[in-house]
């Protein structure tokens, strides 16, 4: 039997999966996106784009589903958008 090591990521590339996944569900399913634009200390920094840039519900997508997501994992994290 061989010993199987899982892949030791950092912090700041777990949060880069974790958003890409929830990009790539957004994109799918609400041609929008969120973008990783910076990790600096406690604070994520995202930008939404397509169908969600200018969308009327885009606040709710980044509290309630991004930042809701991100904290299920990284619960001291704070998380602002740029537009």
């Amino acid at each position: 039997m061989t010993d199987h090591t899982a892949p030791d990521f950092t912090r700041n590339e777990r949060i880069a999966g974790l958003i890409e996944q929830l990009s790539a569900y957004i994109e799918h399913y609400h041609h929008g996106s969120v973008e990783l634009v910076n990790i600096k200390d406690d604070t994520i920094t995202v930008r939404l784009g397509g169908a969600c840039a200018e969308c009327e519900f885009s606040t709710q997508t980044l509290q309630g589903w991004v930042a809701g997501s991100i904290r299920q994992f990284f619960p001291n994290m704070t998380i602002d958008a740029i537009e």
